[in-house]
């Protein structure tokens, strides 16, 4: 297979993996990712190792309704059983209390080849924050 087609499934296994996020789809969110999967996501802690449903679950709990996501500049880069992706990526939807969620963050992805599959095996998920000395998240930034 060319590095263009594996791009392009690369980016199908990725688009699953969100459309699963979206549709708060815990078994088939787990289902792209590796035992091992390492995770800095935008929630503490710094680090967070391994595949965890009642997390996702308990997550997924403070929604109502769907997830809204769209990812936009994405970039793939692979070789023969690694590859990663970049992205900037929009989250919408309504948490369980009432509040309203639309920002953009910024999203790098590690995936591996495992027995012909790719799996995503490492997340990054962050926002800038203001250098004003606040310290605050600029989640109001939009590319």
């Amino acid at each position: 297979m060319s590095a263009e087609q594996e791009k392009f499934v690369i980016q199908a296994v990725i688009e699953d993996w969100a459309k699963a996020l979206g549709d708060m789809d815990a078994k088939r969110v787990l289902s792209h990712l590796t035992d091992d999967l390492v995770e800095f996501s935008l929630a503490p802690p710094l680090q967070f190792q391994g595949k965890n449903a009642d997390n996702l679950q308990n997550w997924f709990d403070t929604w109502v309704g769907p997830i809204g996501n769209k990812s936009r500049d994405a970039k793939i880069t692979c070789s023969e059983n690694v590859a990663f992706a970049r992205s900037l990526v929009r989250m919408m939807g309504t948490k369980a209390s009432g509040e309203k969620v639309d920002l953009w963050f910024r999203q790098t992805l590690g995936l591996i080849r495992i027995n012909g599959t790719w799996k995503i095996c490492h997340t990054h998920e962050s926002v800038p924050f203001y250098m004003d000395g606040s310290f605050k998240a600029a989640i109001d930034l939009k590319p």
